[in-house]
Formats: C-alpha cells, sequence, structure tokens
C-alpha cells in the first residue's frame, strides 16, 4: 500500500509562534489570501477568537486582545490587510530598537549608597540655606556612613563621609572641616550586631565526648 499525501515536518512551512499550532497558522494563510476585505475581517475576528479560547481567563482582557492582534499579524508576516480595534503593528515597529536606558547611578564607584541616597542629596541641594537644610544634611551623611559600613568594614572616617557627599553633590555640599561630628560607627553598626547574632544558637557540650 502506498502513501503518496503523507507530509513530514521537515517539508512544511516553518511556523512562525509554535505555540499556537498548524491549524492556526493555515487559517491565518487562508484569511491572508481572501479577497473580499469584508469576509476578510469576519475570518481575521473569529482567528482572534480562537486564539483567546486557548487562554479563556484572559481574553477579555483589552491588554490581552491587543496582544492577540499583534500576534496575528506577526504570524500573516505582516501581510494580512484587516481592520483591527488597536494600531496595527508594522515589521518596522517590530523590529524598531529601544532608546538605551540610563543608568541610575551616577557615581557607579560608589553604589553601595544607593540611588536613594542621590535623590536625597538632589533635593537638599534645591532647598534654601537654614536649620532645616542643615538637618537634612547631616541625617544624609549619617545614613551614607551606615550605607558605607554596611558595605565595607566596622569603621569609618567622618572626613570620609564627607569627601564622598562634596563629590555627589557637585560641591554643593561641604562639610569638609565641620566640628559636629556624625553618629559614632558603633552606634551605627549595633542594630546590624544584634540581628546577625540573635540567630545564632548555643551548642555548647553538644559533641563532646562523656567518659
Amino acid at each position: 500500500m502506498k502513501i503518496d499525501n503523507l507530509e513530514y515536518n521537515t517539508e512544511r512551512e516553518k511556523l512562525i509562534i509554535p505555540e499556537y499550532g498548524r491549524h492556526l497558522q493555515k487559517m491565518i494563510n487562508h484569511a491572508v489570501s481572501i479577497e473580499d476585505k469584508e469576509e476578510r475581517n469576519k475570518v481575521a475576528k473569529s482567528i482572534i477568537a480562537v486564539m483567546g479560547n486557548l487562554q479563556p481567563h484572559l481574553r477579555d482582557v483589552p491588554e490581552f486582545q491587543h496582544k492577540l492582534w499583534d500576534q496575528l499579524f506577526i504570524m500573516s508576516d505582516f501581510k494580512l490587510d484587516v481592520e483591527a480595534p488597536f494600531p496595527i503593528l508594522t515589521k518596522e515597529k517590530l523590529q524598531e530598537r529601544p532608546e538605551p536606558l540610563e543608568y541610575p547611578q551616577n557615581f557607579p564607584k560608589y553604589r553601595f549608597y544607593g540611588n536613594n541616597i542621590k535623590r536625597m542629596i538632589d533635593v537638599a541641594n534645591k532647598w534654601e540655606e537654614g536649620d532645616l537644610k542643615t538637618a537634612l544634611v547631616y541625617t544624609i551623611a549619617n545614613h551614607m556612613k551606615k550605607c558605607y559600613l554596611n558595605w565595607n568594614k566596622d569603621t569609618v572616617e567622618d572626613s570620609v563621609i564627607f569627601d564622598h557627599l562634596f563629590e555627589l553633590s557637585n560641591g554643593q555640599i561641604n562639610l569638609k572641616g565641620s566640628t559636629e561630628d556624625l553618629t559614632d560607627s558603633s552606634n551605627l553598626m549595633r542594630g546590624k550586631k544584634k540581628k546577625s547574632s540573635g540567630g545564632k544558637k548555643n551548642y555548647r557540650g553538644r559533641g563532646k565526648k562523656r567518659y
């Protein structure tokens, strides 16, 4: 018995989005070939309904509907000319490269301070001189000292923090030569030491041989 109509996957058209299967791809190819625009629109909506039925819990969500229409145009190789309820995706738009994102940290060598510190410094730069700004500046400096200690070691000179603050503020905040000390390192690290030692268990006496 001869089998002349047997198809092999290697001989078939490559699926653009394989998870939808070959039958759906054939439906889309058929829709592309329909000459009557009204009929083509009806078939396209039917295909969208079939695609949505594969994930029924999402099919009525507007964002998901938009995704289905985008996938329909992708699977048609952008040859399907139909009316869509969303902006029609083009090949050029799909291949468009996104704009490079700016790195949020302007001073990567001081990454251990975190972006929030830089934002606080930028805010402090905009404040008018006075007691409130002074209090904010020293609060920032103390927080910087705590971040530095968490990252590096158990002690750091206040002058180091003042130098970093001067640099991060583009020279607008200058505490160099200040007679007011920051919080002592041991006080800043006290909470961390308690936390690290709190989980330790006393195994004294365990494992010893008794004679």
